[in-house]
């Protein structure tokens, strides 16, 4: 759909490749090599790639630019986003050009999207190998036929060696991303993780599909034997990706996907896991990919002798990540494509304690949850969290990809919920029993049991209660489930302590939702926590 005949879509790296020496489309296996003879990673037993990423080991939000033009200014939700001038970006765009000249780079030509009618043909460009394998993980590998009339649609270029400087780029550091929609280029210097190639895909597709009535959403998918397809709403550390990986269920994908009139489809062909105390116990495919071939390990410490992996040490980085092909997934559905969802789950990770493990949610409170985008960090997971959670509302649950105003994507899912008369829940994988530091991580039998009652059906026949502070459905029962924990109160020792962090937190939503209550019906603004 967007294999586009503009002139800077289509030239957009051509500057790049006259001035460098470009290596095209390797296989994994060469990109692999080349890693290893130029010391940008080790290999691990099994044979995983381990690389480091320097200081940068998550995203740099501060550091990503869109650029300011008359055509798309009024399109772009500005609250959320920086701007960038078009002559800074064609000064940046000049100097990683001088930049590049003479070095060996490499450019793979990829998809975004499972659904070639909403594909975005994406040309990656990287100054690093592993970069290069790292993309073709995640993203869609063209077919020799497909390759062989490959036209890009949009343009990255990824020189994590080159520095820029503020006053002359007009960004906020030597690291940036700069985004041109209209010239369908970005641009990437300063940061080595890889992430940031993968999230500008999702950022593209994002600001394109919706104009064109694709609902582009940060979310796994699975489906069951029926035919019954899940999507999985959730922040980062919320288990999207180790819930939608179900033995009993195929995977579509892991982290991003759009909703069109036919049904859902992946945006990738890969998955970016969270490597950081993963359990072989509790999430076996997952851990499998660990020992696999070229699998691709960021910041994950390695025995340098016995090459054996530590997952459990964080002293690298707490976001320690693994990148693979989603058929290292032993249940994945290679297509990436599936039907309409017959049931939506928004996660979040409760660090106070007070969300149920399971709630049902009418389709104005899902609207309204997911305008909220809630889940609660806890220290240790950043630089400059202290002893107390930290409540993070992340509009449409990924609001740094959002460039378009919320209610853009959120009047969309309104829209084909209630056209396909979907189930939707809220999956609390916090904290249970009381605040994190006090209470236990929600146990992940109990959450995998209720999720699968609520994908088969059997909990919508149960009996529910309204919750007093939050007003959505929570069974009061379920089988395999201990029924004290599905009622929070009643697993705090102190119940007036319960009380006060809910009111608390039920203060918290309502503070965080003002910003929407100007683009959303009444019966929206109504599902928000009673007080």
């Amino acid at each position: 759909m967007f294999e586009s005949d503009t002139p800077d879509a289509v030239l957009g790296a051509a500057p790049f490749l006259e001035a460098a020496k470009i290596r095209s489309n390797l296989t994994e296996e060469a990109l692999y090599q080349i890693s290893v003879e130029k010391g940008q990673g080790e290999i691990a037993k099994g044979g995983p790639l381990v690389v480091k990423t320097g200081k940068h080991t998550g995203r740099s939000a501060q550091d990503k630019f869109i650029v300011k033009r008359a055509s798309s200014e009024d399109t772009i939700w500005w609250d959320n986003a920086a701007a960038i001038s078009p002559e800074n970006f064609d000064t940046l765009y000049a100097d990683m050009i001088a930049y590049a000249k003479g070095k060996e780079l490499y450019c793979n030509d990829l998809f975004g999207g499972a659904d070639e009618r909403y594909r975005i043909s994406v040309r990656v460009v990287t100054e690093l190998a592993w970069h290069g394998l790292f993309i073709r993980h995640l993203l869609r590998r063209p077919s020799a036929e497909e390759l062989a009339r490959f036209k890009p649609g949009f343009t990255i270029v990824n020189l994590p060696g080159f520095v820029a400087d503020p006053k002359k780029h007009g960004c906020r550091s030597e690291t940036v991303i700069a985004v041109d929609f209209d010239r369908r280029i970005i641009l990437i210097a300063g940061t080595s993780y890889a992430g940031e190639t993968k999230k500008s895909v999702f950022s593209a597709l994002n600001y394109y599909l919706p104009a064109e009535g694709i609902m582009p959403m940060h979310c796994s998918v699975n489906v069951g034997k029926e035919e019954d397809s899940a999507i999985f709403f959730g922040l980062s550390g919320t288990g999207k990706t180790t819930l939608s990986a179900d033995p009993n269920r195929e995977l579509i994908g892991d982290d991003e996907h759009g909703w069109s009139p036919d049904g859902l489809f992946n945006f990738e062909g890969g998955c970016y896991a969270k490597m950081i105390r993963l359990s072989e116990k509790a999430e076996p495919e997952i851990f499998a990919t660990t020992q696999k071939f070229a699998t691709v390990l960021e910041n994950v410490v390695m025995d340098p002798k016995t090459r054996e992996l530590d997952l459990d040490d964080g002293s690298l980085a707490e976001n320690s990540r693994g990148a693979y092909p989603i058929h290292y997934i032993p249940n994945a559905r290679l297509s990436g494509v599936a039907g309409h969802p017959k049931n939506i789950i928004l996660l979040t990770a409760d660090a106070f304690g007070v969300m149920p493990p399971i709630a049902r949610l009418t389709s104005a409170q899902a609207m309204y949850h997911f305008l909220s985008g809630y889940t609660a960090k806890v220290a240790g997971t950043e630089k400059g969290l202290g002893n107390e959670p930290q409540a993070t509302f992340s509009t449409c649950f990924g609001a740094p990809f959002m460039s378009r105003h919320p209610s853009v994507y959120g009047d969309l899912l309104g829209k084909l919920i209630e056209e396909h008369d979907v189930a939707c829940w809220l999956v609390n994988t916090g904290w249970t029993g009381g605040p994190y530091g006090t209470g236990e991580r929600m146990p992940i039998r109990v959450t995998r049991s209720l999720l699968n009652a609520a994908l088969d059906g059997s909990l919508l026949e149960t009996e529910f209660r309204v919750d007093e502070n939050f007003g959505f459905d929570v069974p009061v029962e379920a089988q395999g489930v201990i029924s004290k924990i599905l009622t929070p109160r009643d697993t705090w020792e102190d119940g007036e302590a319960y009380d006060a962090q809910a009111k608390k937190l039920a203060a918290m939503f309502r503070e965080n939702f003002k910003i929407f209550e100007a683009h959303v019906s009444d019966a929206v603004k109504a599902s928000g926590p009673k007080g």
